[in-house]
């Protein structure tokens, strides 16, 4: 049998063809759709329910899904949520417990590792999974619910030919083509006359799924076409965040009045990190029933914005939104890289668009840049 292509033409018709190969592979197929006026993702049945000829405007604090004048498949950027939600469950119960005579039972609760095809995976959405698999899988203690979905997943990257009026993927490197971490990765290809999509292969599975799609290989004028579309989209970003010396700019720069200024205006709602495809913080409550038979722990989504989740006995450790803001901001683009090796960052601009009254963290990256000074306080600093 001839080895199958790296590259191949999958016409706009033959996308069900896709779902169903990966239905017969047991996969649950999860990706873009429509609802509640935005793009978000879900279980998919059909390639009806992708954002057919939708598209969005997004500026900070600004997101409205309007109309395309064609019927592209995948003509958007990203919306309000991101794929941890496959991976890091909001709500995930841990062990419970119930009371019997000689004392309590803990039953644990097997992690759940559902066969999941994540369909039109942005490249800054790949890197953002690079960054958890640093934080869940690469440490001394490795999350077994993490774990378990995330040996299960396949990947179907969508290379951007579009940006969004918040995006910086160009920035932080992230994007807008997809160059590794996927299984297959599409380049949407609509023209006047022709509609496809050119299809690259990224791992043994995607090359088994592929080969028995029986697909033609993409010819040089496809590639040449996918080629102009990313390179379309890298110059249309709708942001930019210089990265020299990032790190050494937050530490030197931990009392800087800036910080007082975006405390005046944040809200600590915490949209920023609920949002954002990197943030992982988690809290853990334990409840019962009122007979006090049963109890269960459960692990939440939880965010360094709310003043609970740097409480200790006596008060929070961060009482201040200052102090939060900088927390946040600081992790994300300076410590982060200390304890990760990498950025917490991959420039999606979800937190510019999704903050409610518009903070943009690019600008207050230029705002410390501008006025940098020698850092007068200490990391120890909570107000």
């Amino acid at each position: 049998m001839p080895s199958q292509p790296a590259t191949a033409a999958l016409s706009r018709t033959d996308l069900p063809r896709l779902f169903d190969a990966l239905t017969r592979r047991g996969y649950q197929i999860i990706g873009p759709t429509v609802r509640e006026s935005a793009i978000v993702y879900d279980r998919l049945s059909s390639v009806d329910e992708l954002p057919i000829g939708w598209t969005e405007e997004q500026e900070a604090g600004t997101y409205r899904l309007k109309r395309r004048h064609d019927q592209a498949v995948f003509g958007f950027v990203v919306g309000p949520q991101s794929w941890k939600k496959f991976l890091l469950p909001p709500v995930h119960r841990l062990w419970s417990a119930v009371s019997e005579p000689d004392g309590f039972r803990v039953i644990p609760e097997p992690p759940e590792a559902p066969r999941q095809a994540l369909l039109g995976v942005r490249a800054c959405e790949i890197a953002a999974i690079a960054v958890q698999d640093r934080v869940f899988l690469q440490g001394p203690a490795v999350d077994p619910v993490y774990a378990a979905r995330r040996e299960q997943l396949f990947i179907i990257a969508v290379n951007c030919t579009q940006a969004g009026g918040t995006c910086f993927c160009v920035s932080m490197k992230t994007g807008p083509k997809a160059t590794t971490g996927f299984d297959l990765a599409l380049t949407e290809i609509l023209t006047t006359d022709q509609h496809y999509f050119v299809l690259e292969v990224g791992s043994p599975r995607g090359e088994e799924l592929v080969r028995e799609l029986a697909l033609p290989a993409a010819s040089a004028e496809d590639l040449a076409q996918a080629q102009r579309g990313s390179e379309q989209a890298a110059k249309q970003m709708g942001r930019q965040m210089d990265t020299t010396g990032m790190k050494e700019l937050f530490y030197k720069n931990y009392e800087h009045p800036r910080w007082d200024d975006v405390a005046s205006r944040c809200l600590a709602c915490a949209n920023c990190t609920m949002v954002c495809p990197t943030c992982f913080c988690t809290t853990v409550e334990d409840v019962s029933d009122l007979s006090g038979k049963q109890a269960e722990r459960v692990r939440k989504w939880d965010s360094c914005f709310t003043a609970d989740f740097s409480y200790l006995h006596g008060g929070s450790v961060r009482s201040s939104i200052r102090s939060r803001y900088r927390q946040w901001l600081t992790h994300k683009l300076a410590t982060w890289i200390d304890q990760f090796g990498t950025s917490g960052c991959v420039g999606c601009g979800r937190c510019i668009t999704w903050c409610p009254v518009g903070i943009d963290l690019t600008e207050e990256v230029k705002a410390l840049r501008a006025n940098s000074q020698e850092d007068t306080g200490h990391a120890g600093t909570t107000a």
